[in-house]
């Protein structure tokens, strides 16, 4: 939960999810510059791994924190975009100005 206040947007992913990689650059698409920790590549990726299954996160990744708090995975994030709610959510969390 630290790591996931460090930024108004944090995303977890891992290189090899396609996915977090489409949500990383729908949430650019906004204009949004979030703060990227890549599970397998990071010192401490398993035990941030198993933190995040521990919240809820199921699968791990991609976990999405805005705003401080814990948004939760893809489906979260394009449900909240269809819906044309993410860009509010983002507006209020300041990681982009409109």
């Amino acid at each position: 939960m630290k790591l996931g206040a460090t930024s108004a947007v944090v995303v977890f992913t891992k290189n090899s999810c396609c996915i977090s990689h489409s949500i990383e650059t729908l949430i650019r698409s906004f204009g949004a510059n979030p703060t990227i920790y890549e599970l397998d590549t990071h010192p401490n990726g398993r035990k941030m791994e198993k933190a995040l299954m521990e919240l809820g996160c199921q699968p791990s990744v991609p976990a999405i924190f805005i705003g401080k708090e814990l948004v939760g995975g893809a489906n979260e994030i394009m449900s909240l975009n269809v819906r044309g709610k993410l860009k509010q959510l983002l507006i209020r969390a300041n990681a982009i100005w409109v």
